[in-house]
């Protein structure tokens, strides 16, 4: 283990040893009422201006000063329930600031890919309310995307998508973006594309699925106004394909990101980090291309209540200094929303609580008018489904 390393364990370990007894007696307000609407109701979020045009890299100038920790934030729900429950999780954590909103477009059909007419109004409203806000959008990068689609269709319309068939839906989303004023979002385009869970894979064919990605990421760069930042997301270890095989190149890749959570079980997080195509490999990967790291999808899951993930996953942040990091705050991985992990949520609260926002960045609420709920629409594709009894389904 690098000295780094050890120093970053000690400064997480030190930040939550003094709180985390007192931590677990406390009750999580969040989870004293089954009414999510009633929480969501006592909270106003903050409102909404634009992203600095640099961002801190890992391993390239610009990083951050151990004074700034990462941005971070949760994905609480993909609709404008997700933009009320932020001030929620904030005040959970003693009034830390939410930097990082993170919501997924739905994967269903094509006019949702293009982000439909008042879905993401909340959301950009909220981005504008702060220069330093982030916000995260998972893009599917084909429609049907979680009807198990077999192999050789997916073949197929990676053939189509590969010679441009579909590059008019990305335009139209680019121009919605842009029109929304939030041109500088980052965009998560067909995350874990070396597993087997969405249609928008990359491992019936590599070459097919890099070259539609080329195509995307060139069809939105060419709107005007059009500042995005594309994050290559693919879930940590080897997976169906090593995630490499996917990687479409430099020159249409801003951020090396990896969704990782607590499994299988029985893994150690040592093994997390040096497995093949791990996080070190992910670390490693981002330094030769010069890439910021980050971590959209995060959280504990196999191993149940695992206080020595949360730990190193959170001293693993400290040590990287990623762009962001986005919990996938619901059961079974979440801290705020979820009642399972009692031991993890009390550590992960005592070492992120009281990050106030800098004294000259004071946001007002916004017209609530503008948080009204969007109907009409399909639930966007989930990192993982949420099981039977769960204190949070139905509510994200």
């Amino acid at each position: 283990m690098t000295s780094e390393r050890v120093r970053s364990l000690r400064r997480v370990t030190f930040l939550a040893a003094g709180m985390f007894a007192a931590s677990t007696i406390l009750p999580n307000p969040a989870l004293t009422t089954d009414d999510a609407a009633h929480r969501a109701a006592h909270h106003c979020p903050p409102a909404v201006r634009s992203l600095p045009a640099s961002c801190p890299s890992n391993g390239a100038t610009g990083s951050p000063s151990p004074a700034a920790p990462p941005a971070f934030g949760a994905y609480l729900n993909y609709g404008p329930l997700g933009v009320l429950r932020m001030q929620g999780l904030s005040n959970w954590l003693d009034h830390s600031e939410i930097r990082v909103g993170h919501t997924y477009l739905p994967g269903d059909r094509w006019s949702n890919i293009e982000a439909a007419p008042g879905f993401l109004d909340s959301w950009a409203q909220w981005r504008r309310g702060k220069d330093d806000r982030l916000l995260v959008l998972n893009v599917p990068m084909m429609e049907h995307n979680e009807d198990h689609l077999p192999d050789t269709e997916v073949q197929q319309l990676l053939r189509r998508a590969a010679a441009g068939e579909f590059d008019a839906h990305f335009r139209t989303l680019a121009e919605h973006l842009v029109d929304l004023r939030v041109p500088d979002t980052i965009l998560v385009l067909g995350w874990e594309m070396n597993g087997i869970t969405y249609t928008h894979r990359c491992g019936p064919d590599p070459a097919d699925w890099k070259a539609y990605w080329r195509r995307i990421v060139t069809v939105m760069r060419s709107v005007p106004g059009a500042h995005f930042t594309f994050d290559f997301a693919p879930n940590r270890g080897a997976d169906a394909v090593p995630w490499p095989q996917c990687y479409p190149g430099d020159d249409v890749v801003d951020v090396l990101g990896m969704d990782s959570y607590d499994q299988p079980a029985g893994i150690t997080f040592d093994e997390q980090v040096s497995e093949p195509y791990g996080l070190q490999d992910q670390v490693d990967f981002a330094k030769t291309h010069r890439k910021p790291v980050s971590y959209p999808e995060w959280g504990l899951f196999r191993n149940g209540d695992n206080v020595s993930y949360m730990l190193r996953m959170l001293a693993w942040f400290d040590e990287q200094k990623p762009l962001y990091q986005t919990i996938a705050d619901y059961c079974p991985h979440g801290v705020w929303l979820c009642s399972g992990n009692p031991r993890a949520s009390a550590l992960y609260r005592a070492a992120l609580s009281g990050r106030p926002p800098p004294p000259d960045q004071k946001p007002q609420p916004p017209d609530p008018a503008s948080l009204k709920p969007v109907t009409g629409l399909g639930q966007p594709s989930a990192p993982v489904p949420r099981p039977p009894g769960c204190p949070c389904n139905g509510n994200a």
